[in-house]
């Protein structure tokens, strides 16, 4: 295949085409006091792209064109429903260099990291197209016999999808699409250093024939301002949410006025258990991936590597040498495997956790530093001999960062594993079946791999337990998200 990621000329005939407007109602439109904000790339620290900066007044339009939208999409038989997201798949698989390459220059991930990105995206436009017609009830007669009952599902109505930096178009699709499948509009906010991808999005689905109203997307910098009132308007009946814990619970206190229903993909702290018997290649292989999938900014991401101590040594060797021969640098460059951060605040905190575990008696095996220069790079590091009460046992690293931990047996791995108030994912490597099924039982988390170091899937259940969230996205239980819940009781006919 030709190389499409060096050439300025391309970078900047792409960027000429993503939409610089907000897109209510069909329409593409200026912010109503004609502000703009800025687009960094990460990697340079320079302006990419100044784009419409939403104010409450536009949040409002966004939501009363979704209002006006939903009888009439959610009147769409579904195959029509259905053969809309098919047709945005497949344009997606058209255009999908020039929507890797746009995320490699808003977020800053290597090149093939966003391909990966796009086909995982894609995923969830094919799959919900395909449970589209499977919204299923049930009928059957009461126990007594005095009736019948029909079970149906219906839309819950205009929803408002909150998207993170991380993942532009992953996290955009995995909630656009069951919201389109159920028969739902949308209002959805992009996270304001990644707005570029959704803009694009937006754009594809235009031309795949989108009605008007049912998809609207507006871009801000005062996040708050703007959502709060969309948040309480009385006609808004679905929330979905990824991001931190912190602003979840803020907006869980809000979406209690209107009693929506919720989704909420917060915080992980994600335990890597290695034990004794693990095969130590797939242990190190799955750890790579683990850690540094998206320069480790992944609520998936491996947080902390509980290693049993008598293969701490060595599996710390082996994923040293790996992470110090790590390529840094632009995303577009061959064979870059660490981009930049997201931007300063990340470095800083990246540094503050490995200076503090340093602090407390941990040794870095390898990195451990900021990168000077333009953009914002930390180098790949391996931390070992981390010691409880550490910062970065407790808070998610979300940067290039490898954390061990050494354990004793069974019981004290669960325990420092569970040590947390976050459940979202954990990982397990052992050749043992029945430790295996162990911990399937005694890990508090809402996912888990076992032998692998990446989990998602469209076709799967996402989310967590305690504060990673609530509700999941993906699988056949992603789109009952989108439905409630009908009961009709019939006389007897027979009566």
């Amino acid at each position: 295949m030709t190389d499409l990621t060096v050439t300025v000329d391309r970078e900047t005939e792409l960027l000429a085409r993503v939409p610089d407007k907000l897109f209510i109602g069909g329409e593409w439109r200026s912010a109503t006091d004609d502000k703009q904000l800025r687009v960094f790339d990460p990697a340079t620290g320079q302006v990419v792209k100044r784009i419409a900066d939403a104010s409450p007044v536009d949040g409002k339009a966004a939501m009363d064109a979704a209002a006006e939208a939903f009888p009439a999409w959610a009147a769409t038989p579904a195959r029509e429903r259905a053969e809309l997201l098919r047709r945005a798949f497949d344009l997606l698989q058209e255009r999908k260099e020039d929507f890797a390459l746009l995320m490699t220059i808003e977020m800053g991930k290597p090149l093939a990291e966003a391909r990966g990105e796009v086909a995982y995206g894609g995923e969830f436009l094919r799959w919900f197209s395909e449970e589209t017609a499977r919204i299923q009830g049930r009928y059957g007669a009461n126990p007594e016999g005095t009736g019948r009952m029909i079970v149906s599902q219906h839309p819950v109505g205009p929803c408002f999808l909150i998207t993170p930096w991380n993942f532009p178009l992953a996290m955009a699709t995995r909630k656009i699409a069951p919201a389109l499948a159920a028969g739902c509009t949308v209002v959805i906010k992009p996270a304001e250093l990644t707005p570029l991808t959704t803009l694009y999005f937006a754009k594809l689905l235009e031309d795949a024939g989108l009605p008007k109203g049912v998809v609207n997307v507006f871009t801000t910098s005062t996040s708050g301002a703007v959502s709060e009132p969309i948040i309480r308007d009385p006609r808004l009946r679905k929330l979905s949410f990824t991001g931190s814990t912190q602003v979840g619970q803020r907006l869980l206190e809000q979406a209690s006025h209107g009693v929506l229903r919720t989704s909420m993909e917060l915080g992980g702290n994600a335990p890597f258990v290695v034990f004794d018997d693990a095969d130590l290649d797939k242990a190190v292989d799955g750890a790579i991936l683990a850690k540094f999938r998206n320069i480790g900014q992944a609520c998936t991401a491996a947080n902390r590597f509980i290693v049993h101590r008598d293969v701490a040594d060595e599996f710390a060797r082996r994923v040293t040498e790996r992470v110090a021969a790590f390529k840094i640098g632009r995303g577009t460059e061959d064979g870059v495997i660490i981009g930049p951060l997201i931007n300063q605040d990340a470095v800083d905190k990246a540094r503050s956790l490995v200076d503090d575990a340093v602090s407390r008696g941990a040794q870095v095996r390898t990195g451990g530093h900021e990168i000077d220069g333009a953009g914002t790079f930390y180098e790949p590091t391996v931390v070992i001999d981390v010691q409880p009460g550490s910062d970065i046992l407790r808070e998610e690293i979300f940067g290039p960062v490898l954390a061990i931990i050494p354990f004793d047996d069974e019981d004290d791995a669960v325990r420092i594993a569970n040590d947390t108030e976050y459940g979202l994912v954990s990982y397990v490597f052992t050749e043992s079946l029945s430790r295996g099924q162990r911990m399937i039982d005694k890990l508090e988390t809402g996912m888990m791999g076992l032998n692998v170091g990446v989990v998602s899937n469209a076709a799967a259940p996402f989310g967590g337990w305690k504060m990673s969230g609530l509700g999941r996205e993906g699988g056949a239980e992603g789109i009952h998200e989108y439905l409630q819940t009908k009961y009709t009781l019939t006389a007897n006919p027979y009566a």
